[in-house]
């Protein structure tokens, strides 16, 4: 037997503004039928004024550390995935061990944008694997509502903000029937970053920017990166797509995730969608969707997830997760 992650809870949380096409439609020159054809997207949820990412990112915590029955004082590790953090520092994870009463143990950042959840999971279980942590918290956690540019009906339509955590706790498992993280896998590619950047920080602008992004060479990319990482995933494993009881993908745009369904050959309803309601929260995207089919009975123990993304650097990734 070997030492492994195994997922205790998950949370999550949506604030409470909702954000219509048909609005979104009065302020810039689109319309709910060319968002919902190119998307499926039709609403997102917006943070409220001085709502942050922290303020989501603790909410989605609480609700996970109350599934697991796990108190934060038993946490030893914090690792939280954000483009938008509070402020350039201290890490917005350090401002939720301070708000969830966490004193010990350790807490950060990771950045990888979308695939910030993937990257955020990978880092937690191999600490967990290397025994430098025995109880792990993971967040992903977004305000992308505060760099889009509202005036770029090609961006703006796109986004929302949100949070979702799991609760990892040490455990041994062998083989893929056993529960636990099974693998990760995490890629990037650097020579694309023009593709999907903000253009603003802190040592290039002194500002924070706006989001901008190819969406066509984008698409294009995303529907090869993530087919091919989720077969690298099942081949690790020795396993083929009909294994996976659920894909939970990052939810940046239905085509998106039809298309690498379809290169699969899985059939969609064992894909996990919210985008339509959620839009793309970036790195908060899978653990909403995986708390939602958790939350109304689709996900169940035993089930074998395989959760992936691709985001702004290029950045992308997968595990496969025995829930």
């Amino acid at each position: 037997m070997a030492r492994r992650s195994i997922a205790l809870g998950s949370g999550a949380y949506l604030p409470e503004r909702i954000l219509t096409n048909a609005e979104l439609a009065e302020r810039v020159d689109t319309t709910d039928e060319w968002i919902r054809a190119r998307t499926g997207i039709q609403q997102r949820h917006i943070a409220a004024p001085g709502e942050r990412t922290s303020d989501l990112a603790v909410k989605a915590a609480t609700a996970a550390l109350a599934d697991a029955g796990v108190d934060a004082a038993d946490l030893d590790l914090i690792v939280l995935a954000t483009a938008t953090p509070d402020q350039t520092f201290p890490s917005t994870a350090t401002s939720v061990q301070a708000a969830l009463g966490m004193t010990g143990g350790a807490a950060f950042d990771v950045q990888a944008v979308c695939s910030g959840f993937i990257y955020a999971l990978a880092t937690a279980d191999n600490f967990i694997r290397a025994g430098q942590a025995e109880t792990a918290l993971v967040i992903g956690a977004e305000t992308f509502s505060r760099i889009l540019d509202w005036e770029d009906r090609a961006t703006c339509v796109l986004f929302g903000d949100g949070a979702g955590a799991l609760v990892l706790k040490a455990g041994e498992g062998e083989g893929t029937t056993d529960a636990g993280v099974l693998s990760t896998h995490l890629h990037s590619d650097g020579r694309y970053r023009d593709m999907l950047y903000v253009d603003g920080g802190p040592s290039s602008t002194q500002t924070v920017g706006y989001l901008r992004m190819q969406g066509r060479e984008v698409f294009k990319h995303a529907v090869v990166n993530l087919s091919n990482v989720v077969l690298e995933a099942l081949e690790a494993n020795g396993l083929g797509p009909d294994a996976i009881d659920w894909l939970v993908p990052h939810q940046a745009n239905q085509r998106i995730i039809s298309g690498a369904a379809k290169k699969l050959k899985m059939d969609e309803s064992r894909v996990v969608t919210t985008v339509a309601r959620h839009a793309n929260t970036s790195a908060a995207s899978v653990p909403l969707a995986l708390d939602e089919a958790v939350r109304d009975g689709r996900i169940k123990r035993g089930d074998l997830l395989l959760l992936e993304a691709m985001g702004g650097g290029f950045t992308w990734g997968a595990s496969l997760l025995r829930w």
